[in-house]
Parts: C-alpha cells; sequence; structure tokens
C-alpha cells in the first residue's frame, strides 16, 4: 500500500503540470455521475404518481408524467455530453503527461553512466520506455475517468439510499466492505505475478532484440533449434504468469458480483415486506434496486479494470525504478577547460576495477606528448578498452589521475573532457538520416560546403556523388544500403568535422578488405596530422609508424617503446608480431 501510495505521488506529479484540464475533466465527471445518480430516481416519480392514481380510483396525471420524461432526457443528454467532455480532457490530459514521461526518460538516459548500460540489457531498456509507458498511459485513459465515475457514483448512490430508506441502506452496504475486502485479498496475491509478467516482457524484448541483430549468425551457425529453444523458455515464463496474474484476478468480479447478487434479492425481499406495511411506495423501491445496481456495476468495472491497473502499477514500478537509478556523478568543476589544449595526455599511478575484488589495472603509468601516436596492443582483456573508457571518462579512476596539458580529468566537466575527444570505433555506427546529417553529427553547426570538404578529405566524395541521390541519401534502419567499409569512412568524416584536439581509433580497419583497409588507413593518416592519437590496434602492421607502442597484459604495460625497439627486446611484442607476420 505504501508503495501504491508513492507511484501515485509520482503519477499526479505529471498530471498536475495540466492541472486546468484536469480539474475540467473532473468537474464534467461529477456532473455525469450526479445526472447518472438523479436518473432512478427520477424515474421512480411516475411510477409512484401512477400507482398512487390507480389506488385512488384517479386518472392519470399525463401532464406530470409528461414533464418527467422530459426531465429524464434532458438528465441524460447532460450526461452524454458531461461524460464526452471528462473522456476528451482526459485523455488530452494523460496523452501530454505521458509525452513529458518519455521526456524525462529520454533525458534520463543521457545522464545514466556508461557502466548501467554495460549491466543491463538494451532489450529492457527499450521495453521500460515503449512497453511500460504504453501501460501507464492505457490505464490512466482508460481506467482513470471510469474509477472516478465509480466512485463517486457509489457515494451518490449511497447518499441516494440512505434517502429512500435508512435501515435498507445500512443492510446494504455490508456488500462495500466485503467486495473491499475480496479485492484487496485477490490484488495482494495477483501483484507479484504481474511483476513478474512485466519483468519477463523486458526479457523477451531483450533476447529478441539480440536474435534480431545477430540472424545471420544464426542461420550460419544453423542454431535456429537452440534459439527456439530458449525463446520457448522465456515466452513460457511470459504465459504462465500472465496465466496466473490473470487467473487470480479474474477471480475478483464474479465474487464481487455475488455479493451484489445476494444483497439484491435480500433488499427485494425486504422492500416488499416494507411495500405491504406502507413504509415504502412501489418507485422508490424501484429506485432503490437500481441504485444497488449503480453500486455493484461499478465495483465490478473496477474488478474487471484490476488487471489492466495491476499491470500498469507493475510497469509504473519499472519506470520509476528507471528514472531512480544513480546518475553520472559530477564532481564540482575546480578548472576551466583552456582555451587552447596542445594535447599532452599523462596517466599517473593509474588504478582500477570495475569491481573491487578484481582490480583490472594497477598502478599505470606513461606519458604522451602533443601529436605523438600511441598505439596499445595486448591480448583481449589485458585491458586497451578500458583505458579508452578511463580517458573519456566513462568511468572514472579508483586511485591516481590521468592529465591533460597537466590538468587533471576529474577537476574538469565530463562534458568538457569528451569535447577533447573525437572517437572512431571499430563498430561503425550510423543512424536513419540523409549522409550529410550523419557526418554533421560531430558537429551539428557545421555548413554543408564543410561536410562535403570533410568528405573529400576523408576519401568520401567520389563514392557519395555516385550512390542515389549523393549527400542527401537516407541511410535505412539497418543501415544496409552501405558497406561496412563506407560506414567506417563516415565514422571518421564525422570526427575530422568535429576537429578533436585527441583522436581514439578502435581497430577501425579490422573487418574490411584490404583495399578498404588501405583506403581507411589513408584517411585516418590524415586526420592524425597535428593530433595527439590513440589506437588499439590487433593488426600490429598498422601501428609501424607509431611514436610509441604500449604492450598491455592484465591491466599492466609489460613493455613500451617503438616498433623497432619493442622488436630488439624479443619479448611479447616480438612474439606476437611475428606469429601474426606469419599468419598473413
Amino acid at each position: 500500500m505504501k508503495n501504491l501510495k508513492v507511484t501515485g505521488k509520482r503519477i499526479w506529479r505529471y498530471l498536475r503540470q495540466h492541472k486546468l484540464m484536469f480539474f475540467s475533466a473532473l468537474f464534467f465527471t461529477v456532473v455525469a455521475t450526479v445526472c447518472n445518480a438523479l436518473i432512478p430516481l427520477v424515474t421512480g416519480l411516475p411510477i409512484t404518481e401512477v400507482t398512487k392514481n390507480i389506488k385512488m380510483h384517479q386518472p392519470v396525471n399525463f401532464d406530470y408524467i409528461l414533464k418527467i420524461l422530459v426531465l429524464i432526457l434532458l438528465i441524460g443528454f447532460g450526461y452524454c455530453v458531461a461524460q464526452f467532455l471528462a473522456n476528451y480532457l482526459m485523455t488530452n490530459v494523460v496523452q501530454t503527461s505521458m509525452r513529458n514521461l518519455r521526456r524525462d526518460i529520454e533525458e534520463k538516459i543521457n545522464r545514466l553512466p556508461v557502466a548501467y548500460f554495460d549491466r543491463h540489457q538494451q532489450g529492457d531498456v527499450l521495453s521500460r520506455v515503449t512497453n511500460d509507458v504504453d501501460a501507464i498511459s492505457n490505464a490512466l485513459q482508460q481506467s482513470f475517468i471510469a474509477i472516478l465515475n465509480s466512485l463517486l457514483g457509489i457515494g451518490l448512490a449511497v447518499g441516494m439510499m440512505f434517502y429512500i430508506n435508512v435501515k435498507m441502506a445500512v443492510i446494504s452496504l455490508i456488500m462495500i466492505p466485503l467486495s473491499f475486502y475480496i479485492s484487496r485479498t485477490i490484488v495482494k496475491i495477483s501483484q507479484k505475478y504481474f511483476k513478474e509478467q512485466q519483468n519477463s516482457l523486458g526479457e523477451l524484448n531483450s533476447y529478441v532484440q539480440e536474435n534480431m541483430t545477430g540472424f545471420s549468425v544464426l542461420k550460419a551457425f544453423g542454431q535456429e533449434k537452440e534459439s527456439m529453444e530458449d525463446f520457448k523458455k522465456i515466452s513460457h515464463r511470459l504465459s504462465n504468469f500472465g496465466f496466473k496474474s490473470a487467473v487470480i484476478s479474474g477471480l475478483m468480479m464474479p465474487l464481487v458480483q455475488l455479493t451484489a447478487y445476494a444483497t439484491y434479492i435480500g433488499m427485494s425481499v425486504l422492500g416488499s415486506f416494507f411495500i405491504l406495511q406502507g413504509v415504502l411506495s412501489v418507485g422508490n423501491l424501484q429506485a432503490f434496486i437500481q441504485y444497488i445496481w449503480q453500486i455493484s456495476q461499478p465495483m465490478g468495472q473496477i474488478t474487471q479494470l484490476s488487471a489492466v491497473l495491476q499491470s500498469a502499477f507493475a510497469a509504473t514500478s519499472r519506470v520509476f525504478e528507471f528514472l531512480d537509478e544513480p546518475e553520472e556523478t559530477e564532481m564540482k568543476t575546480l578548472v576551466q577547460l583552456p582555451d587552447k589544449i596542445e594535447g599532452k595526455v599523462s596517466f599517473e599511478n593509474v588504478s582500477f576495477a570495475y569491481s573491487q575484488d578484481k582490480p583490472l589495472i594497477q598502478n599505470l603509468n606513461f606519458e604522451v606528448q602533443p601529436g605523438q601516436t600511441v598505439a596499445i596492443v595486448g591480448p583481449t582483456g589485458a585491458g586497451k578498452t578500458t583505458l579508452i573508457n578511463l580517458l573519456m571518462r566513462f568511468y572514472d579512476v579508483s586511485q591516481g589521475a590521468i592529465k591533460v596539458d597537466n590538468i587533471a580529468t576529474t577537476s574538469i566537466s565530463k562534458a568538457d573532457v569528451r569535447s577533447l575527444f573525437g572517437m572512431v570505433l571499430q563498430d561503425a555506427w550510423v543512424y536513419n538520416d540523409t549522409i550529410t546529417e550523419n557526418i554533421r553529427f560531430g558537429r551539428l553547426d557545421a555548413t554543408t560546403q564543410e561536410v562535403m570538404a570533410v568528405a573529400r578529405h576523408a576519401s568520401l566524395d567520389h563514392f557519395i556523388r555516385h550512390l542515389p541521390g549523393g549527400y542527401e541519401m537516407v541511410i535505412n534502419e539497418e543501415a544496409s544500403n552501405l558497406s561496412l567499409g563506407q560506414k567506417q569512412l563516415l565514422t571518421i568524416a564525422r570526427a575530422m568535422i568535429a576537429d578533436p584536439k585527441i583522436l581514439i581509433l578502435d581497430e577501425a580497419t579490422s573487418s574490411v578488405d584490404t583495399r578498404l583497409e588501405a583506403l581507411i588507413q589513408e584517411a585516418m593518416n590524415k586526420m592524425m596530422q597535428g593530433r595527439t592519437s590513440f589506437v588499439i590496434a590487433h593488426r600490429l602492421s598498422t601501428i609501424r609508424e607509431a611514436d610509441l607502442i604500449l604492450v598491455m597484459e592484465n591491466g599492466k604495460i609489460i613493455e613500451q617503446g617503438t616498433h623497432e625497439s619493442l622488436l630488439k627486446q624479443k619479448g611479447f611484442y616480438e612474439t606476437l608480431y611475428k606469429s601474426q607476420f606469419q599468419e598473413e
């Protein structure tokens, strides 16, 4: 119950941003509910009038009955108009609030550390942003007005019942706490299954996304059957939790209706007895019975919506759990970024560990002069990529300091640190837009002429002009209308247009053929001129001209020097180089 209260407050923060529309919707909801509550009482008037006239052997007063019928029509029309306006306004409030929630989630994603995405599957994050927000939206839009109508309707119906006959009203009200107890018990049992259902849905989305991404690999290795078995396991869990949550919550409706039927029968018998005693009129009994249904039907409606509400509550918990994730910690900026950066980089007694019990980098020391090219080599897991993550402040060092121009990066804002670097990664990332916009992504204020100039510098211009649409060709969502080499050249051009002082090249030529490798290498050589560059290399033939080569193993630099000096040492680098040379 405490979690429900907290969740309700957080949802209210979004709804209250549109107070005028929200309270207008509430006003029309109250009007609609009052109209609905008046109809049974008003319809009982002509029945009472007719029976009274018959008993007294008087003619029926048709003028009075006609007035009542007109009044009923007016009340009914008012109900319809008020209900429409309430739904219209509430839909507007909910959709605008959910737009703001999605905006907050998107902003949160940009503030989360890289470590979060290293720990969580992309599909699960995607499920929280899409499926879970949709579940909240549907619940608010479909249920909020309905539940409010139901609660107001119950309150007004109870008031009318007391107005008609106090004794019958007191006896009838037994159904409300009984129905509430039944509902609360079932919700308590079923809620855990709804939470597991949402988690399983996120897991399923993650699995499907991963398999769609690696579909060609699955086909190539004939792993369709194994993949299907894993899918069936996740799907079975989702189906199992979905079945249990639906069945348990489905018990609510028949049990609540059972209390209503029992009350209906009891009040019919008791009301008939009161009519015989002259305490109650036939019209009032008819109205009283209708009010019993005006209580039972809203309660039934609430129970019917319980599955949607519980699913939404589980989704809300997941969304706000995501919004509550710790963000990138930004220490107080002690030093402003100088106007001119030379590009000197030094690691001073740097230590780092992803988890405290497993240290990866220990007491790392080296210095790179402005304009130098540093190659980082070593076996998988040696700490090469971690070193780059520390440079970019995707992670902060545990001990020691990384300095740029003798300024510790931890004393500069992360945004300023990252503005110093340009990155070309092994996995070339492009997005669904024109080629011009993909290059301009490196510097959003770049002109079209600057984009074309950079493309020529990166040996891109020729192939772009031969594409359908040229620079305005739209890259599709899968980026399948470009080759891997073309995408890699695009990322190089993107880094060039940013004009960074320090470059990071993460084995950008490892997945292309020899001709494209030479073209990409030529483009990278142009880009590295006059810039401090860090190159993660697996093909050692591409780093022979590096000013400094760092050989890493288990987070430590075991050898460093130029290509020639390392070969003369006849150590790990020489063994690694010869093994590649022999393979080639």
